[in-house]
């Protein structure tokens, strides 16, 4: 029971931190702690310029970013660093890092008390320590984005292994459920239903990640826009292939989570997760509606992230709910 418990409060520390990491990315933040693991030489980050102890900078790294940015090294001084410091990006930058901790802490706990789960033990401990390898190896990918200066494919990366958390602690949840849902009859084996929602499922964690390519041109839009409004970028950031790959995987998802519906209509009785990512899934294209066609409104793009990270959960929770009576 603690196990599942411990699950639980991993998979929620792993969303609410996808949704800061989101925050992040569309406030521009990535580089508002320019070091790692302190923030601007601090443990607690500064909030004006005056409380930075520029001795404490290492130049020669703030000279290594200029280079992968296609700046001037030489232009880099202690005076110029100074001058890009902004108090917000930076204590979003630390609240993004605040909120790995309970996520590291609890997939510590995990790994550590997996060795007391009472049932599916095997498979329960492989999961929960491959889950704290996972944080740990993304806490490093962390700290390569923060040097790479934010380099594209990197922060892809970084959201692939976040996916492949969720699915993880999704199926430690599952295993390690109360004997009191185990006794809950499950749904009816079918493997149209089963095929159809693997198909869903590998075309969502297709989409979260074309998703997060097109979230790497509005980045780009945003440090080059030169004063540009968020509803100009709309047609610059639709005419792109990914967009429109993007966006045609996204009627794939409508229509399998539609057979999903329809075909689990008395095999799956009185569970709600088919119903449930038809709704996920009709409300990302009504927000996909909004950033392909009015604005790419900052606030949409972390709720379309967020919502991603939920669904993924959801499916992924129903794809083990149909494999469960055959393999638990």
């Amino acid at each position: 029971m603690f196990v599942h418990r411990l699950a639980w409060i991993a998979l929620i520390c792993i969303i609410v931190l996808v949704a800061v990491g989101a925050t992040v990315r569309v406030t521009g933040s990535g580089l508002g702690c320019p070091d790692w693991p302190t923030c601007w030489g601090c443990l607690i980050p500064p909030t004006s310029a005056d409380q930075i102890d520029v001795e404490k900078l290492d130049l020669k790294k703030f000279k290594r970013h200029a280079v992968r940015k296609g700046i001037d090294p030489d232009s880099i001084t202690r005076e110029t660093i100074l001058e890009s410091f902004n108090p917000v990006h930076t204590w979003i930058e630390f609240i993004n890092r605040l909120t790995s901790l309970p996520l590291g802490l609890s997939t510590l706990l995990l790994a550590l008390f997996s060795f007391r789960a009472s049932k599916n033990r095997k498979a329960i401990i492989w999961l929960a320590w491959l889950s704290l390898f996972d944080v740990l190896f993304n806490a490093v990918m962390g700290a390569i984005v923060v040097y790479s200066g934010l380099k594209p494919g990197i922060i892809t990366l970084h959201m692939a292994l976040a996916f492949l958390l969720i699915a993880m602690l999704v199926t430690i949840v599952w295993l390690s459920r109360p004997d009191k849902e185990k006794n809950e009859a499950p749904p009816k084996f079918d493997r149209r239903l089963l095929i159809v929602s693997l198909i869903f499922f590998g075309c969502l964690v297709g989409e979260g990640l074309l998703g997060s390519q097109v979230r790497e041109q509005t980045d780009q839009l945003a440090k080059h826009s030169d004063g540009m409004q968020r509803s100009e970028w709309v047609h610059q950031v639709a005419a792109t292939l990914i967009f429109k790959v993007h966006r045609s995987v996204s009627w794939t998802l409508l229509i399998t989570s539609g057979l999903m519906v329809f075909w689990s209509r008395g095999t799956a009785g009185r569970f709600k997760e088919p119903k449930l990512i038809l709704a996920m899934v009709v409300m990302m294209m009504l927000m996909g509606i909004i950033l392909g066609h009015v604005a790419i409104y900052a606030v949409v793009q972390v709720l379309h992230v967020v919502v991603t990270a939920v669904l993924l959960a959801v499916t992924w929770h129903w794809i083990v709910r149909l494999i469960g009576p055959s393999s638990v």
